[in-house]
């Protein structure tokens, strides 16, 4: 994180670093929050910007708008009320990754849950997939990462889309 309260300076910054996410008071010191959203945004429209008042009004929640502002917050602001809203905005950026354990087991969780409901044993799976017991087994356990032709293997052999194995994640 990196927090300046000099607009000349942040836009220095954003010149210079990857930033993804810009919050942007509307009072500063020599430059109108707004002009500085404009700034940012002519700089790298893929910035996600958040507006962060203490004063808030129509007038300047509609610039914010017509800015394509991805929140216009009031200040004082509950942290809870922040959080999500930091998240929300870092999930539609595409910000927000799943640490690839999470995601090996919803795979897993789904690849178990639609062989038992097709009444299936692990060995009947390994039949039809052309692949061993013991990697079923693991990829159902979270243990091991299976590649995308593994994943269409058991997609095809259990009737899903593969895309259907990643429902859950």
């Amino acid at each position: 994180m990196t927090v300046h309260t000099d607009p000349g300076e942040a836009m220095k910054a954003v010149r210079n670093g990857e930033f993804q996410l810009a919050i942007v008071d509307l009072i500063m010191p020599g430059m109108d929050g707004l002009d500085l959203i404009e700034q940012i945004a002519a700089l790298d429209s893929d910035i996600a910007l958040v507006v962060l008042t203490g004063h808030p009004s129509l007038e300047s929640a509609s610039a914010s708008i017509e800015r394509e502002v991805s929140a216009y917050l009031q200040k004082p602001i509950e942290l809870d009320d922040f959080r999500s809203t930091m998240m929300r905005i870092a999930k539609k950026k595409g910000l927000v990754r799943r640490p690839e354990s999470e995601l090996l087991a919803a795979i897993g969780t789904t690849i178990r849950g639609l062989r038992k409901s097709r009444e299936l044993t692990l060995k009947q799976l390994a039949r039809r997939t052309q692949l061993s017991v013991s990697l079923l087994s693991q990829i159902e356990r979270a243990e091991s990462a299976a590649s995308v032709s593994t994943l269409y293997k058991v997609a095809t052999a259990l009737d899903v889309r593969l895309t259907d194995l990643f429902a859950d994640c």
